[in-house]
């Protein structure tokens, strides 16, 4: 192998030995850390000299032959040309004492040198050997070296030190390879060695030329600087830490990259401490563990060593290569020292570590890492720390490692309130990532919410649990009422308020009766002086109230607050319940737009800290929003992606939300085969106890209706009212069930029945009405009247679906229009209601319930009815008179026109006057027509899903 760096060592071995050759005896001692490459440069010159026909004898010590007399000399005669009579006479006159290591004989070491061996033996062994090597010198020069010689027995140090006294005018040259740093033994034999006349060859680290030299060599070529200066500060430029990072980095192609250190690497590193003493490995395990907090004190402390050992320690470790004051060189060197310590010994070390960063008021992150390491629990403190340090982990979202410190807190904790406190905190954490990870923790706890012996946020964490996975309703009821009164505090109020207000208003169930007779609610209470919900909930901070303002009615102001609560989200703060609940709320008061962007933020927000469950429910909660939007393909997409975020388990009664939206998406989008393979999935009955649970049977029942099972939808639809008159009646001005039934039943002839039940939409009243449900309702009313009558139904029912911001709705109500006044024989309104139609579907995918466009096939039937086709004038009217002029084409009277864009009715007389002029319209009635033929713009170009049409309207 070439040696780099070397050439200065290696003439100094050459003079010592042309010294030797010409009958002048040398002696010369190479020093160097362990992998500096002594050994390598010994080897190279011996071989050297050996070509040039010196006798050549080598000889290793081992740690293991440190308590075997002469085990020095046994390998150098046993390889030299001695003669067999000498041979023989050693082994006669010193029986035992020539027989290999005690290792071969199967002979501890520990027990000391075989009787049979004495003193006296020893010495006159050791004189016969020191004659006969002298012997070997008289025909050509003796090169006799001793690799690793501060290893080497007594009685061979002995030997040797005779041996050099009598060389000084022999053909002999002596080479020891040795390290004065190496443990205890090092410093006595070289102490010994050095006073002796000798040279001295000290083997320093490469430089960064050195290890340039070495990786361009490799490489044949000259690799970058930037790499080779990376390897020297990987390795500290001992070469076997080079060429074993070198190894591990080139294991797929010869081309030296980045350092990439892996076994070959750690090989090397337990071979450096191998060369040291125990003391030394211990005391680097322990700079590991220390980390940034390592000093000689503080090793010293940590492994019981004098602080003059430790200190030592760290001089040998950096000569080495392995440190840089007290940093690792390279992480996998501090991971293989670690790995390399016994069970027993690791464990010591990561509490005595641990106890330390404690008393120096380390981090509580730190301290908890050595004690997991530990696997211990030190007392008194080590619970403390750990339940700090499993706050901060999840706070920085590291929630394996939070759960990791409370497992280990709870494993030998025995105060009862603390396990609870333990327990809950365990059951949050593992809930941001799977609900049902949680299970474990919190089922413990729940006898000791019934017997009142929680924390009110801990016993409030166990009750939402329980909702979550669909637990008995009437349970959590009771435990709320129990849990709340005058006599606790208002923060405890406030942890169970908010577990009420979820389970009525995010499940749907009813508010809990209190005994005393009265029906009031904790959350609902009675109804307000305008007919909506008055929420009453003293305890309600934060979020809560300013969401109970936003069901209790919709005001921007209420709408800016809950936003602004949103936008500051703090995953340990905030239930993913309440936000869930308020970003529905905003949409359902026709403010989808505004829903979906806070929503989409949030979404980027709990990615980023990796809250899978969070993640899940918002992703459910924006396909919904899309849903209500009309946006087909992003409803369908984003409730499959939340569908795989967690198994059924793990969404516990919440499955109901991605997957009814699953299923109204795949049956809106004609893929009625996926859909019905949604529908094959196995829920929880208590799915049906909830919310949820109705939005599955609405979106069943609609599957039901697309593929031509009428009755099967009616069935879910009746089961959605018998649900909703049971849960929450607040919730009935949202979930349009009545439509449903309606449609239904139109589907299978009962045209009087779906009447009723429509007009039952349409006068749910309430401070809060759905206007997407009351639009839908008021279209299906106009399919069931006479042509004449529909009309005017289907305006208010645009109104109220354009302002919904459901598109696809809004889309199928104009495409309704036009075919209405189709039938009424005004063809050219119908095509300029058409036109309208189309531009709403251009702005999304729009697709009818049953499946196909609903607005492509009614365009397709007015192509016969031979009006302009091509871009006519440019355009003519300003933009309030295209206002004005776009709603009397439709069919507004003045009046209607002066109320929706808030003019007096002679500014609307006059703009229509304008209009007329300018288009030469002798009449109304040829409006529409004129319209189309100078393409002027209307209502739908100005059309949003965020009701920018109504402010385009009143010229804001």
């Amino acid at each position: 192998m070439r040696l780099f760096e070397r050439s200065r060592e290696a003439n100094t071995l050459a003079k010592a030995f042309d010294a030797c050759s010409a009958g002048i005896g040398q002696f010369v001692i190479i020093t160097g850390g362990p992998g500096s490459g002594k050994s390598e440069l010994v080897h190279d010159t011996l071989k050297t000299v050996g070509e040039v026909g010196a006798t050549v004898l080598l000889a290793t010590a081992l740690p293991s032959r440190t308590e075997q007399p002469l085990s020095i000399f046994r390998q150098l005669l046993r390889d030299g040309e001695v003669s067999c009579a000498t041979l023989e006479q050693l082994a006669s006159t010193h029986p035992g004492w020539y027989q290999g290591s005690t290792r071969d004989k199967g002979v501890n070491a520990e027990q000391g040198r075989p009787d049979s061996v004495n003193d006296r033996a020893v010495a006159l062994a050791a004189d016969a050997a020191t004659a006969a090597l002298l012997e070997l010198a008289d025909e050509r020069p003796l090169v006799i070296a001793v690799d690793d010689a501060h290893l080497m027995d007594d009685d061979s140090l002995s030997a040797l030190l005779s041996l050099l006294h009598r060389i000084r005018k022999k053909r002999i040259l002596v080479v020891c390879v040795s390290w004065e740093q190496s443990g205890i033994r090092g410093p006595i034999v070289h102490r010994q060695l050095i006073r002796q006349p000798h040279e001295r060859v000290r083997v320093a680290p490469l430089t960064e030329d050195g290890v340039s030299a070495l990786l361009s060599q490799h490489a044949g070529r000259p690799v970058p600087r930037e790499t080779s200066d990376a390897y020297h500060r990987a390795t500290g430029g001992n070469p076997m830490l080079v060429h074993a990072l070198l190894d591990d980095s080139t294991r797929f192609g010869s081309e030296p990259g980045s350092p990439v250190a892996s076994s070959a690497y750690r090989q090397a590193v337990l071979s450096c401490l191998g060369g040291t003493s125990p003391a030394h490995t211990h005391i680097c395990a322990a700079i590991a563990m220390l980390g940034d907090f390592a000093s000689a004190r503080a090793v010293a402390l940590v492994t019981g060593e004098p602080l003059t050992t430790a200190l030592e320690a760290v001089s040998v470790l950096n000569s080495v290569g392995l440190l840089a004051n007290y940093d690792f060189r390279h992480p996998a060197a501090a991971d293989a020292v670690l790995h390399e310590l016994p069970d027993k010994d690791l464990a010591r070390l990561n509490a005595e570590a641990a106890r330390l960063l404690y008393q120096a008021g380390a981090p509580e992150r730190d301290v908890a890492a050595l004690l997991l390491a530990a696997d211990r629990v030190v007392p008194p403190w080590g619970a403390k720390v750990l339940r700090g340090a499993a706050d901060h982990a999840l706070g920085a979202d590291n929630v394996r490692e939070s759960m990791s410190y409370l497992r280990l807190a709870l494993r030998d904790h025995t105060d009862e309130h603390d396990r609870h406190r333990l327990l809950a905190a365990l059951g949050r954490a593992a809930w941001r990532v799977n609900p049902a990870a949680a299970e474990a923790s919190l089922a413990q706890l729940r006898r000791a919410v019934f017997d009142d012996c929680l924390e009110a946020d801990d016993a409030a964490t166990v009750l939402r649990h329980m909702m979550w996975q669909g637990e008995d309703s009437e349970q959590v009821a009771r435990a709320i009422g129990a849990l709340s009164g005058p006599a606790r505090s208002g923060e405890d109020n406030q942890s169970i308020a908010e577990v009420e207000f979820i389970r009525q208003w995010f499940y749907g169930v009813p508010g809990v009766r209190h005994p005393g007779g009265h029906g009031g609610d904790d959350g609902a209470g009675t109804d307000g002086p305008d007919g909506g919900p008055e929420i009453r909930e003293p305890g309600l901070l934060g979020l809560s109230p300013k969401l109970a303002q936003l069901i209790a009615g919709a005001s921007d102001e209420v709408v800016a607050a809950v936003v602004q609560s949103l936008q500051g989200l703090q995953l340990d703060r905030m239930k993913p319940e309440l936000v869930a609940m308020s970003l529905l709320a905003i949409a359902h008061t026709d403010r989808t737009a505004t829903a979906a962007e806070v929503c989409e933020t949030l979404l980027a927000y709990v990615e980023r800290r990796k809250a899978t469950t969070w993640h899940a429910l918002l992703t459910a909660v924006r396909a919904e929003i899309a849903l209500l939007q009309g946006d087909i393909e992003t409803a369908e997409a984003k409730s499959a992606q939340a569908l795989d975020m967690m198994h059924t388990r793990g969404w516990g009664v919440l499955i109901g939300l991605p997957l009814g939206t699953a299923v109204f998406a795949n049956t809106a989008l004609g893929r009625h085969d996926r859909a019905a393979e949604l529908l094959e999935r196995e829920l929880p009955d208590a799915v049906f106890r909830t919310v949820f649970g109705v939005q599955y049977l609405r979106a069943r029942g609609h599957h039901y209706l697309a593929t031509d099972r009428a009755f099967a939808g009616l069935s879910d639809f009746e089961t959605c009212g018998r649900l909703m008159r049971d849960a929450n009646a607040e919730l009935h001005k949202g979930i349009p069930w009545r439509v449903d039934l309606a449609e239904a039943n139109l589907r299978i002839g009962r045209t009087k029945t779906a009447r009723e039940w429509a007009q039952a939409q349409v006068e749910v009243g309430g401070s809060r009405p759905s206007s997407r449900a009351r639009g839908v309702a008021l279209r299906l009313l106009a399919q069931m009247s006479r042509p004449n009558m529909r009309t005017s139904l289907l305006h208010e029912a645009i109104d109220l679906l354009r302002a919904s911001g459901d598109r696809r709705e809004l889309a199928v109500a104009f495409s309704d229009l036009s075919a209405t006044h189709y039938e009424l024989g005004d063809y050219a309104r119908a095509r300029l209601v058409a036109r309208h139609a189309g531009q709403v579907e251009a702005a999304g995918p729009v697709e009818s319930p049953a499946g196909g466009s609903a607005v492509g096939s009614r365009l397709i039937a007015l192509e016969h009815l031979g009006l302009p086709e091509e871009p006519g004038t440019a355009m003519l009217l300003t933009d309030a008179e295209c206002r004005v002029a776009g709603l009397a084409a439709l069919g507004y009277s003045n009046r209607e026109i002066s109320r929706r864009i808030h003019v007096t009715m002679s500014t609307v007389e006059q703009h229509l006057t304008r209009v007329y002029r300018k288009l030469k319209v002798a009449s109304r009635a040829d409006l529409p027509s004129k319209m189309l033929e100078h393409r002027i713009p209307t209502l739908s170009d100005h059309f949003s899903s965020d009701g920018t049409s109504a402010s385009a309207l009143s010229g804001g």
